[in-house]
């Protein structure tokens, strides 16, 4: 039996989602209580990573249990009980064993939200206090330069990639209200820290500091030259994955 798991968590406490030998992670805690759960140890499998600090609002896990569930309501409230307050599954369903909670996945959408305003203290966690203004219809001209299938290999750290760095972005909305900036991404995937190299080379055409040049330049480079722009974690979160084909047309 299959179990697909709709999770949220606030990644704040943990070094990242995925397992590691010391420090928390959310693998971790969520495989620790299924294994509590069933009384067997328990693996799961994500639909990706996040890092350090990262967010989700809907994270898709799902895990194999030779038993039969038969109450999945039941199931999720027993994770909730037990689970950190941090951590929070939305959902709980039974899927086939051909579905995989990556593989399986036709996009991927990422929020990220910037402060341009004064600083608040009670949201330095869950965005990035910038206190900077930004000439945003600028950066909403110089996103669209990313939209389609590009070689993104200067924007990720990833040393090899199975796709050759190849990535197809549907979409980049980046819209404002008052002080806050959101930059909404929908691709078919997205490597280690490249949401927050492009929403850092966008904050810099911002700042009026690069232009568009710069994103042909390093979307065509045929060297690897990673740049050097980075937003903080902060203000990234991991907001839906879709399984479903006719929301990409």
């Amino acid at each position: 039996m299959r179990v697909k798991l709709d999770i949220s968590y606030d990644g704040h406490n943990y070094i990242g989602f995925q397992r590691q030998p010391q420090g928390a992670t959310i693998q971790n805690e969520i495989e620790k209580v299924l294994s509590q759960i069933f009384n067997q140890s328990m693996t799961i499998t994500a639909s990706g990573r996040t890092d350090a600090g990262v967010h989700a609002l809907h994270q898709i896990v799902t895990f194999n249990v030779d038993k039969k569930i038969k109450d999945l309501e039941k199931l999720r409230y027993s994770l909730n009980c037990l689970l950190p307050a941090d951590i929070h599954i939305n959902d709980a369903s039974v899927v086939d064993n051909e579905f995989h909670p990556r593989a399986s996945a036709v996009s991927k959408t990422y929020l990220y939200y910037l402060n341009m305003g004064e600083q608040n203290p009670f949201y330095i966690n869950y965005r990035y206090e910038f206190k900077r203004i930004l000439d945003v219809n600028r950066m909403q001209n110089a996103a669209k330069l990313f939209i389609g299938e590009h070689n993104f290999k200067n924007f990720t750290t990833k040393e090899e990639d199975n796709l050759n760095y190849i990535r197809l972005i549907y979409e980049i909305e980046i819209t404002q209200n008052e002080n806050i900036v959101c930059f909404r991404f929908k691709g078919n995937g997205f490597m280690r820290y490249m949401v927050r190299m492009i929403v850092g080379v966008l904050i810099m055409i911002g700042l009026n500091k690069e232009n568009e040049e710069f994103i042909v330049s390093k979307l065509n480079d045929s060297q690897r030259n990673p740049v050097i722009y980075k937003a903080p974690p902060q203000g990234l979160y991991l907001a839906k994955i879709s399984y479903d084909k006719e929301e990409i047309k």
